[in-house]
């Protein structure tokens, strides 16, 4: 029990407090002291003070206002530390995220009872309770989609003999073809913000049909500038298709389930460029040029067809929205809602914002910035290669287009066995989680890069100081396969 003297020095200090405060301190007084939970309060009249201390007063409302409209309008750019990797808090996330796709349940006071969602863990129409069989032959054909993509930006380079020698142009505009290829790839990702509206398998369909009529042009082409131009659409419909496939993976799998098919996943953009030349080299060395493209068509007609009949739709959100619909359809009562049916973004607002956020990440972000500059120098070096190999190998030891496209098998084989070691890796991220109580952090990934970047450099000076006409050639395609490992 608090000594008396104690008892009344405190409430001497709250009638000061009341009679010279604010109106809105004295208010807000009052009302913490009619709102307390009664545990609260019999706490605050027992316990005594030390006569060093002053009790703790109430804060103003109207300052804890003010704090709150300027947080909300911060809210777009306001930096936290998510174990996402983001460095950015978005309110208008486009939600393509597993967290977005699977909720957890709220409470039962709080439940709406017309929300539409999953019928437990065992809901048939959930795609993460497809057949296993199911799930890996999807994995299969998007990851196939993925390979003929990046593999037609790179098997185009096999074919500048023939085709500077028909359009009479030189090799540095031939080039050209794909650079722009490239420049399609990179913006094409811009639009995979209207999966959320329309589900991941419209993207799909789209973006091949649309990369399908624009490999005709480049078949058909009679001049170097339709090529050039055709080449640009071609990587902007076949980018969108690879900025939604990845999700897919994580619609059927769930976090435990999910390394191995996103490892062949991963694996298949990174396989397309080193195989390019090779089957280009053997294309161009026995048929015209022009069987490049067509074959690329041949291709993504299999794929289309594949698409269309063994994908379904497996975007969650699209799912429990097209169930309401449904219902209340069925029902007649519009009541019935899907979680995104609540939202009320438009898709410009969606595609804005997707337009806005990569850079909000690289300005708040260095670690982000940095990995996408390392991530740019890798892939540009990949492409280097492209223009190196036929130089080297055939000014140095004479091959001729099948043989030099061969000699990418050391990049070709090089990228598989890094990816073999992915479980290890994984198995590293989850011992370094377990220690901070389960809890993974981005920074996690970091040991990969440190043990990969010397191979990556020591790959790089060992293909560089051995292309030489007195080396044997085995000596810096294995130069390369040390760079594919990294």
């Amino acid at each position: 029990m608090p000594l008396p003297s104690e008892n009344m020095e405190e409430k001497d200090l709250e009638k000061q407090d009341l009679e010279l405060g604010s109106p809105t301190l004295a208010t807000t007084h009052l009302e913490e002291k009619e709102e307390k939970p009664p545990s609260l309060t019999s706490t605050s009249t027992s316990s005594s003070f030390s006569p060093d201390f002053e009790p703790i007063r109430a804060t103003s409302t109207r300052r804890q206002s003010r704090d709150t409209t300027r947080s909300h309008k911060t809210a777009s750019l306001r930096r936290h530390i998510s174990n996402n990797g983001y460095g950015c808090d978005d309110p208008l996330d486009d939600s393509d995220n597993p967290t977005f796709a699977s909720p957890p349940p709220p409470d039962d006071d709080e439940k709406d009872p017309f929300e539409v969602g999953w019928d437990g863990d065992n809901d048939p129409e959930n795609p993460r309770n497809m057949s296993k069989a199911k799930k890996w032959v999807i994995v299969g054909i998007t990851s196939f989609g993925s390979f003929i993509v990046t593999n037609a930006s790179a098997t185009y380079t096999a074919t500048y003999t023939q085709m500077d020698a028909e359009f009479h142009n030189s090799r540095l505009i031939a080039t050209l073809g794909l650079s722009t290829f490239v420049l399609g790839i990179a913006l094409g990702p811009f639009w995979s913000p209207l999966a959320e509206f329309y589900g991941r398998r419209p993207i799909y369909l789209a973006s091949f049909l649309s990369f399908i009529l624009f490999l005709i042009p480049s078949a058909v082409a009679r001049n170097i500038q339709t090529m050039i131009t055709v080449r640009f659409f071609q990587g902007l419909s076949g980018s969108a298709f690879l900025s939604v496939s990845g999700g897919t993976v994580g619609d059927m799998f769930i976090r435990d389930e999910m390394q191995l098919p996103m490892a062949i996943f991963t694996l298949a953009p990174f396989i397309g460029p080193s195989t390019g030349p090779l089957i280009g080299g053997l294309v161009n060395s026995f048929l015209s040029w022009r069987w490049t493209h067509y074959i690329l068509l041949i291709e993504s007609a299999v794929l289309i067809v594949s698409l269309y009949f063994f994908v379904p739709e497996t975007y969650h959100p699209v799912l429990l929205s097209r169930r309401a619909a449904h219902l209340r359809l069925t029902t007649s009562d519009p009541r019935y809602l899907a979680p995104t049916d609540k939202t009320t973004r438009s898709v410009l607002t969606t595609i804005s914002t997707a337009l806005l956020r990569p850079f909000q990440i690289l300005l708040f972000e260095p670690m982000a910035l940095l990995l996408d500059i390392y991530s740019a120098i890798l892939l540009g070096l990949l492409y280097l290669f492209f223009g190196a190999f036929p130089l080297i190998f055939s000014t140095n030891y004479g091959f001729n287009l099948w043989q030099v496209g061969l000699t990418f098998m050391g990049l070709l084989l090089s990228m598989p066995l890094a990816t073999m070691t992915m479980p290890f890796w994984h198995r590293y991220r989850n011992k370094l989680a377990e220690r901070r109580g389960g809890v993974g952090e981005p920074e996690d990934q970091l040991p990969m890069v440190v043990v990969a970047a010397p191979l990556i450099t020591g790959g790089l000076f060992w293909f560089g100081f051995t292309t030489y006409p007195w080396v044997h050639w085995i000596v810096p395609i294995i130069g390369s396969f040390v760079f594919g490992l990294g």
